[in-house]
């Protein structure tokens, strides 16, 4: 079996199941080295949530993976310097990698393996950035050259799709050096299952919300690129009758929402949610929101279509160029055009059939967006490249 050695700075909860499957797979073997060593002990503070995090569901099992001594000042994955392994080149190669792929340029570590190991061994790359909200200037010339240069040290890049791979041909990567491994998450563990679909009635019966209503969901963290005010507005302006919307999550404008939503019965929030209680949440639930200004992907939508949810989205969601089927299992809308968004719950609102129609729908579309479908991409193009 071909050796891969896969450079990430943290365990991920999307990106550790992925591991464990590619190991179980038994087609070509790995190794993740990560290099934020101060993470092994598995909780990590999040600015956005604005608190420790430790996630309930397992990250390290099933794969083989080693934590790179991370001698930063200032560790973490939130700037460049704060990710320096000096001995993190020599480990891959002492293990006998005969290919490496790199989670993201932005630190130090990882942008001198790219530079290593071009010309040496196979060099792949993953990462979701977008031209999404990119403004017109000096900079974006400054940047567009700069990235050139970055992507130079790569082989070959896994897109997530379009708007992503929209970003990679922009800064000198060719059709040829782009294979579609799409943003995936555990699609049965959303589904709409007899236990999920019970930990969605508990919730609703928790919230005092009958089973006729319809639900709109929004989950992520409560900042101002969520643009979650926009969302409240929006909701509170249509004034539907026996609609709700829930808000899980924290974060740092939490007090200002629930101050804008606090003569709306009909918005309920529900604090900072786990991993394990997700499915039961978007199980009560009818239609997902995502408002966002700048999400390179949105893997919430992944989740939610998972679980049968129509979607809405903006057009800053990198995601929402290829799940969203405009009509078909959903809408996106136009960013600081609130009318755009009225006009999408107000449809919905008024259509019940057509949102347990858009949910079937999403299911159906979700179905390729899976770890095995991207196992087989990552396995199909290791072994056409290394000899």
């Amino acid at each position: 079996m071909q050796k891969l050695a896969i450079i990430s700075t943290h365990p991920i909860q999307y990106n550790a199941p992925f591991f464990r499957i590619l190991a179980e797979r038994k087609k070509i073997e790995i190794k993740v080295f990560y290099t934020w060593s101060q993470s092994k002990e598995g909780i990590k503070y999040d600015p956005g949530f604005g608190k420790n995090i430790e996630w309930d569901i397992p990250l390290l099992e099933g794969y083989n993976y080693t934590f790179v001594e991370n001698i930063a000042p200032n560790p973490g994955s939130h700037h460049f310097a704060g990710i320096q392994n000096p001995n993190l080149i020599k480990e891959i190669k002492n293990w006998g990698a005969e290919a490496v792929l790199v989670y993201g340029w932005n630190f130090k570590s990882h942008l001198a393996t790219l530079r290593y190991f071009k010309n040496k061994i196979p060099v792949f790359f993953r990462g979701d950035s977008t031209l999404l909200n990119e403004t017109a200037g000096f900079k974006k010339i400054i940047r567009r050259f700069f990235l050139k240069y970055i992507y130079s040290f790569v082989d070959f890049a896994f897109y997530v799709g379009i708007a992503n791979k929209a970003y990679f041909k922009a800064h000198g990567l060719g059709e040829e050096q782009l294979v579609f491994m799409p943003h995936a998450i555990d699609n049965k563990r959303f589904e709409l299952n007899e236990k999920n679909a019970a930990a969605g009635v508990w919730i609703r019966h928790k919230y005092a919300i009958n089973t006729e209503a319809m639900v709109f969901l929004f989950a992520g963290k409560l900042d101002s690129n969520k643009n979650v005010v926009f969302l409240i507005n929006s909701f509170i302006a249509i004034k539907a009758q026996n609609c709700f919307l829930l808000i899980a999550g924290t974060g740092m404008q939490e007090e200002e929402l629930k101050e804008i939503a606090c003569k709306h019965t009909n918005i309920k929030f529900l604090g900072f949610q786990n991993q394990e209680q997700m499915p039961g949440i978007y199980a009560s639930a009818n239609i997902f929101v995502l408002p966002s200004i700048n999400e390179t992907w949105g893997l919430s939508m992944n989740e939610a279509m998972a679980a049968g949810l129509a979607i809405i989205a903006s057009n800053g969601c990198g995601g929402a160029y290829d799940l969203i089927k405009d009509g078909i299992n959903g809408f996106v809308f136009k960013l600081k055009d609130i009318n755009s968004l009225n006009n999408a719950f107000s449809y919905l609102t008024e259509n019940n059939e057509e949102v347990n129609r858009m949910g079937i729908a999403s299911q159906k579309i979700i179905e390729k967006y899976s770890y095995s479908f991207d196992c087989m991409a990552l396995e199909n193009k290791l072994k056409s490249t290394v000899v």
